[in-house]
């Protein structure tokens, strides 16, 4: 496996990580309402490093380098479990400056653990009562 920073020809793979990870992972959310371009609209102006291996991307995150945030990590369902998140996490704690932050929706229960695994700490739960998130920051 490989980390690099995404570009232009990887978007139609991006797209795809993006939609089934989505529609396998959260159940909270209609899937019916999923497309391949909500990943443009969601990734508007951020820094992109995927995951990757035999030139396919497993995974990628995301990030808004003047706010030290990382707004999208996602992981392809085939490749979990694998360490993808793990090295994506690391990439971005490398690219950015501490303290690093990301909201976690309060929901998704497996992506809180991995993240508190990872050394990150929950600050705040915030949002109203169908769509609460936890603020969590790394030092």
């Amino acid at each position: 496996m490989q980390i690099r920073v995404a570009n232009e020809l990887d978007y139609p793979e991006l797209r795809n990580v993006y939609l089934q990870s989505r529609r396998k992972n959260f159940f909270w959310e209609n899937t019916e309402e999923m497309f391949l371009e909500d990943f443009d609209e969601n990734t508007v102006g951020e820094y992109i490093v995927v995951v990757e291996e035999n030139n396919h991307i497993l995974g990628f995150a995301s990030l808004y380098l003047p706010d030290n945030f990382i707004h999208n990590l996602f992981v392809h369902p085939d490749f979990m479990g694998k360490g993808v998140g793990g090295q994506l996490l690391n990439a971005s704690i490398e690219k950015m400056n501490r303290p690093l932050k990301l909201k976690c929706v309060s929901k998704n229960h497996k992506a809180m653990m991995f993240y508190e695994r990872n050394g990150w700490k929950k600050v705040v739960e915030e949002g109203n009562s169908n769509d609460k998130y936890w603020v969590m920051m790394y030092e």
